[in-house]
């Protein structure tokens, strides 16, 4: 059973490489780290760093040193973090450790989500219905941006030969709580924010048209929702079905129905073209939530392309856990992965026996895989709960 830890480069520098493998394998069970080789910017509380208790990343910087015969030409191309040039490459010091016996080493890759990137480029962001950007995220749709990611999950496969990369954010972002002091006194709600994040740039609205789908039609539509629902007093539910219907909650617009019915093709296409030009013995999973539609996933589609899924099951009971993967089980055709996220934080988890609940329900709705959330922003005695939760499912089907 594949066996994880999300982690970030800086913390292996602070703990030490000896120490993280140590923490990792022995204290916590695992067999597999996922290291960030991608990521994006925040302020990260560092419990247990002998360093600092606070540390704030650069914007959209990649992990790994980048193949310049890769990126000649290419109009988005990344950015080198300047910790990794000051402190080492940690993605080159796991796969060294790996060829030693050490832990199996995945790629945990920010793909659209890019802020400096789409301040650079903000031809290339997602765009609302009255075309304002999102400089957050790049748009799957965009040429560009789709070769920005293509080649980046090929350089660092080819040139690292990770066991597995992660693909985080291939797709569209939500309104909210992607980027830095959000304002929205209006107090938006599900409906709301799925409606603002609906991308009409001119790359969508032209893949849209070679595929026969009216996407300014659409956007007309999407432009008298956003309107109403600035000028009501208080919020509204508009759409009694959504989300539980999926795109079926607009039926009664076909237009918009039609559009939001091809919004996954960019999204599974992109997927496409990211397995078929990574390294072929590196695994490609996609890192996603169970309502995947919501960001224009399809897992059925997803699944048939690249090697499987990981669904992060946070703030859920064991019964949701148990229904969010029994679904990406089915999703997913046989022999492909399917493997499960968990936060280990406080309160979702108020200890070890909460963990292990979660883990147990994911093993049992058939996860093959876990995911623990995250070595560098947890205290170390908490390593102890995902210990017991490997042993727990250790216990009951004999694999590590």
């Amino acid at each position: 059973m594949h066996l994880s830890m999300w982690t970030y480069p800086w913390d292996i520098q602070d703990q030490g490489l000896a120490g993280t493998v140590a923490d990792l394998r022995e204290r916590a069970g695992l067999n597999t780290i996922s290291l960030a080789t991608s990521y994006h910017a925040g302020r990260f509380l560092q419990p247990r760093s002998p360093v600092g208790k606070a540390y704030f990343p650069e914007d959209g910087t990649v992990y790994f040193r980048p193949d310049e015969r890769l990126w000649q030409d290419k109009e988005i191309r990344p950015l080198m973090a300047q910790n990794l040039a000051e402190r080492g490459d940690m993605l080159a010091a796991l796969v060294e450790q790996r060829a030693l016996g050490g832990p199996r080493v995945s790629c945990w890759t920010v793909c659209l989500h890019n802020t400096r990137l789409g301040m650079l480029h903000p031809g290339h962001v997602t765009r609302n219905a009255f075309g304002n950007p999102n400089y957050y995220n790049l748009c799957p749709s965009s040429p560009a941006a789709r070769d920005y990611v293509v080649t980046l999950v090929e350089d660092v496969t080819r040139n690292y030969k990770p066991d597995m990369l992660e693909l985080e954010s291939p797709n569209f972002m939500g309104f909210a709580h992607e980027y830095h002091h959000e304002k929205d006194g209006v107090g938006l709600n599900a409906e709301d924010d799925f409606l603002l994040s609906l991308c009409f740039c001119e790359h969508c609205l032209a893949r849209a048209s070679r595929d026969g789908v009216d996407g300014r039609a659409a956007r007309e539509i999407v432009r008298r929702f956003i309107a109403d629902l600035c000028e009501r007093e208080i919020p509204e539910r508009q759409f009694p079905d959504f989300p539980a219907a999926g795109i079926d909650a607009f039926r009664a617009w076909p237009d918009l129905h039609a559009f939001l019915t091809w919004r996954s093709e960019p999204v599974t296409s992109l997927i496409r073209e990211i397995r078929q030009k990574a390294d072929p013995a590196t695994k490609i999973v996609l890192i996603d939530l169970k309502d995947g539609w919501l960001g224009g996933v399809d897992h059925a589609a997803v699944g048939g392309i690249c090697d499987g899924l990981i669904l992060c099951c946070y703030d859920m009971t064991p019964a949701e856990i148990g229904e969010v993967l029994a679904a990406g089980r089915r999703a997913l055709p046989p022999g492909k992965f399917l493997g499960a996220g968990f936060r280990v934080f406080y309160p979702e988890n108020r200890g070890a026996a909460d963990l292990v609940a979660r883990v147990e329900a994911a093993v049992a709705a058939g996860a093959e895989g876990i995911n623990f959330y995250n070595y560098g922003l947890i205290p170390a005695k908490r390593l102890d709960w995902v210990r017991a939760a490997v042993t727990a499912i250790a216990s009951k089907d004999g694999t590590t």
